[in-house]
This record gives structure tokens, sequence and C-alpha cells, in this order.
């Protein structure tokens, strides 16, 4: 599942650098979250980056955007063009 940037963003610049997908980017109010390159860190990290910096809290999952895991899996290879390991 992808993640989401909610209202309560606080535009503290952050999250963008921590994303390994480019996937955040500056909106016209907020942060947001592009739900095509977001991969909650599967392939990079154990946890999203941008979730473990946030100091608001404000980055939960996208329920309009829901994914499995193998999913998030397949959407990593694509990005980066690596194999899942294993």
């Amino acid at each position: 599942m992808a993640l989401i940037i909610t209202d309560e963003c606080i535009n503290c610049d952050v999250c963008e650098p921590e994303c390994p997908n480019e996937a955040i980017f500056q909106g016209e109010e907020i942060y947001e979250i592009d739900p095509n390159k977001c991969t909650e860190c599967v392939g990079h990290y154990d946890t999203p980056q941008c979730v473990e910096v946030c100091p608001v809290d404000c980055i939960p999952k996208d329920v309009n955007h829901p994914e499995s895991d193998d999913q998030l899996w397949v959407k990593y290879e694509k990005l980066t063009g690596n194999k899942r390991p294993g």
C-alpha cells in the first residue's frame, strides 16, 4: 500500500530527501507522494524512511491504493531494475 501525506504536514522538508524512489514532491500546499513510485521503502529499507523522520506523524498508509508486499516488490523491481533477493 502506498503512503499518503495528510494535511497535518508542516512542510518541514525532511521527508523528500529520504525517499529512495523520489516519490515525494512539493505539492501546491503540502508535500505529496506519488503512489506509482511509493513502495513503502520495500527493497531499500525495513521501514518507510519518510515515516521515520516525520516530526508530526502525518504519513499513514493510503487506503485508496491498497497493495500487498508482493505488489510492492514488483513495483520496486520495475522502478529500480533490481530483483527481489532470495
